[in-house]
């Protein structure tokens, strides 16, 4: 997953700059978007990859929040 080294960053190092909220807002949308196309086509692919791509970038968002 290419989020894993920005979730160590901000949970592991306590670091958050350079990560842009407004940026990982619009990847989160993005995602869910797919996440509801991929249960149209019911693709259980696409489900969870979507699915666990939110949950990294929910958890990268949650930690930059509490450590602003």
């Amino acid at each position: 997953m290419a989020w894993i080294p920005q979730i160590q960053e901000v949970w592991i190092e306590k670091q958050h700059e350079g990560i842009s909220l407004p940026t990982f807002y619009l990847v989160s949308t993005a995602l869910t978007l797919w996440l509801v196309y991929g249960l149209l086509v019911e693709s259980t692919a696409m489900i969870l990859a979507n699915i666990a791509a939110i949950g990294c970038i929910l958890s990268i968002i949650i930690g930059v929040k509490k450590l602003r």
